[in-house]
């Protein structure tokens, strides 16, 4: 008998209240699951128990109210997960939570779908259709990552190192598949339909089973790799010297450029003084005047000679450093190819690009345009469609980047590079891009000083640090203000640096030649692609199998 048809009559106020109760409990266990205001580094076994009441309440709870449920888990979970987000724009912490409660309210009713389908070992299904609604969540213009489930557990090393294979997709089915389980068997003790667990367990043997093979198989490959890793000896050592100048994004102008191009003038000079770096590394947008743009065109009398200026300031230092210069300068570009640089309203011809520049030999040699730009404040393409809603972001003093497209590798004494910017680094996409281009190591450059808050910052290195093992490259994280640190290739964060602090420190980076690329990086989200159309076939599968049922039943009764 379907559980859900054997439970709707005795579904009351009461049962809703019960159920709203427990869906915003396990939200908030799960948030705490990851960094966040509870914990620095977040409460990681929380991950493995927090779905077990969502899973029991999508099955026991009634159709007419699961579309409301998963709009309310996700909405909920979000705002205990991004409550920094309010620091950003006041909007943003509503924003962002009806985002992912509207994809969470799809996720529910695919995952009650797959229960009320599949009566015996749907709970299987609703696995792999978590992870499939994992990926879809991050591919649309929307998409952020933030929250994942498989990012709780960047501290648990030996269970994220299958990641070099199948992303973190694999992490987040063995999360999810035990807690699918349970609930399914929760729900029907609280329905009093439930059989005895002995018998449960015995009659779903085979996926119990399955599970704990592959979850012991994955920690056993764990401690395999992580013990490799660590012993493994490099074939050199790269010194990175990181800058750290803490500066409020939210403030521009000629003097806060002067202000911070002297902070970060003055501590690179200590690092020179106090080691013996390879290169020098600035975060995201440190030097905000476009060398690009001014070392092309310009010219006195525009009304632009004080930033021209600091750009020769900017050359003159770098020029003369001695080692390489890496650091986050937007790119200028002309916009109208007819037209001159500067045009006789005295506004530029330009259009811009959030890029990093390798400055070295007095030069630019090679420059890396981001190309997954932040939503709704870096770009909107929906400019004809919801022409409203692009205005008012306009309004609100938010400017469009245009969209880089080639995952550009730099080379710098031998060493082969990327430099992922911003939140690049939680997409592993991006991350694997650059490995398979060739980059020995991944070098994000970011800006998370706008949070205000340490928990935001360590939620974007725990997703930092899984693009470590599935890449198996090192990651150097120069931010403006956090989290500012070196990840081992099997994902540990190493010598972070004091969050919202001014300073500097080295990184001693290992570098391994020969180094090849994982699977993973061949096969980019493979396992997510599969689990995408098992979770459609299923699904198409289930509803013709209940329409099937359905005739043959009203068929019976005549």
């Amino acid at each position: 008998m379907d559980n859900t048809a054997s439970t709707r009559a005795g579904y009351n106020l009461r049962t809703f209240c019960s159920e709203v109760v427990v869906l915003v409990a396990s939200a908030f266990v799960l948030s705490i699951a990851s960094p966040g205001f509870m914990s620095a580094n977040g409460v990681w076994p929380f991950a493995f128990l927090a779905l077990i009441p969502v899973f029991a309440v999508i099955r026991h709870t009634s159709w007419k109210v699961i579309w409301l449920f998963g709009f309310l888990f996700g909405f909920i979970f979000q705002v205990f997960f991004s409550y920094w987000l309010k620091s950003f724009h006041a909007l943003a912490i509503l924003l962002i939570p009806v985002i992912k409660g509207f994809e969470m309210m799809l996720a529910f009713m695919a995952l009650k779908a797959a229960d009320s389908f599949f009566r015996r070992f749907g709970y299987f299904f609703q696995a792999i259709i978590w992870v499939a609604y994992a990926y879809l969540s991050e591919s649309w213009f929307a998409g952020i990552p933030y929250g994942t489930i498989s990012y709780a557990f960047f501290r648990f090393h030996a269970f994220v190192q299958i990641a070099d294979i199948t992303g973190i997709w694999g992490i987040i089915f063995l999360a999810v598949l035990p807690q699918s389980f349970l609930g399914r068997y929760l729900s029907d003790f609280a329905s009093r339909t439930q059989i005895p667990f002995r018998k449960y367990i015995l009659s779903n043997l085979p996926f119990i089973i399955l599970w704990a093979v592959l979850m012991a198989a994955s920690l056993i490959y764990g401690a395999v790799r992580i013990s490799e890793w660590r012993n493994r000896e490099p074939d050199r050592i790269w010194n990175v010297a990181a800058v750290q100048h803490n500066h409020d994004s939210w403030k521009g102008g000629y003097t806060t450029y002067l202000h911070n191009f002297n902070n970060l003038r003055r501590f690179t000079l200590e690092a020179l003084q106090g080691s013996d770096p390879d290169i020098v590394i600035w975060s995201e947008t440190a030097f905000v005047p476009s060398v690009a743009w001014h070392t092309k065109y310009s010219e006195p009398g525009t009304g632009y000679e004080a930033t021209a200026k600091l750009v020769d300031e900017f050359v003159s230092f770098a020029s003369n450093l001695g080692v390489p210069l890496v650091t986050g300068n937007p790119e200028g570009v002309i916009k109208d190819p007819s037209l001159p640089p500067i045009l006789e309203d005295g506004s530029m011809n330009r259009t811009d690009y959030n890029t990093v520049i390798l400055f070295d030999d007095g030069a630019i040699q090679e420059t890396y345009r981001k190309q997954h730009l932040v939503p709704f404040t870096e770009y909107f393409p929906y400019e004809k469609e919801l022409p409203w809603l692009y205005n008012l972001l306009l309004a609100n003093d938010y400017n469009w980047w245009e969209q880089g497209t080639e995952p550009v590798v730099f080379s710098s004494d031998g060493v082969r590079f990327s430099t992922p910017i911003c939140f690049e680094d939680v997409f592993g996409y991006i991350s694997s891009e650059f490995a398979a281009a060739g980059a020995d190591v991944i070098v994000n450059m970011t800006n998370d000083n706008w949070s205000k808050k340490v928990s935001a910052e360590m939620q974007h290195a725990a997703m930092a640090s899984l693009r470590a093992v599935e890449t198996r490259r090192p990651m150097v994280r120069g931010t403006n203000s956090g989290i500012t640190c070196l990840i081992t290739p099997e994902g540990t964060i190493h010598d972070i640096m004091e969050p919202f602090a001014m300073g500097w420190n080295l990184y001693e980076v290992p570098i391994y030649e020969d180094n090849p690329v994982t699977f993973y990086s061949s096969h980019i989200d493979l396992f997510a692609h599969i689990a995408v159309y098992i979770s459609y076939a299923v699904l198409a599968i289930g509803a013709v199998l209940r329409i099937i049922r359905a005739v043959k039943e009203r068929k019976n009764e005549r």
